[in-house]
């Protein structure tokens, strides 16, 4: 089973950036959705969900995973394939 994995970035992120070749490098499918091209309500109730102000914020299968630095902290330990494969 493949996992669920959503990105919210911005158009300019360089950390967005890096978070998705991460993900396109294990192969691993995700949906994006861009808040400069959303409603400002969508950063809103984003914001009020995660408590964090910054992106990229990544979820893999409704869990909040964090930003890039946690993902690719993931990754390091060995942990993200087993995220990626529940």
């Amino acid at each position: 089973m493949t996992a669920n994995v959503v990105v919210y970035s911005t158009t300019v992120c360089p950390y967005c950036i890096r978070a998705k070749q991460l993900l396109e490098r294990k192969g691993i499918a995700y949906q994006e959705i861009n808040l400069s091209t959303e409603p400002a309500e969508v950063r809103s109730e984003l914001m009020q969900r995660t408590n964090h102000r910054t992106v990229p914020q990544i979820f893999i299968n409704d869990q909040f995973i964090g930003g890039f630095d946690q993902l690719y902290a993931l990754e390091r330990q060995g942990q993200l394939d087993q995220l990626l494969n529940s």
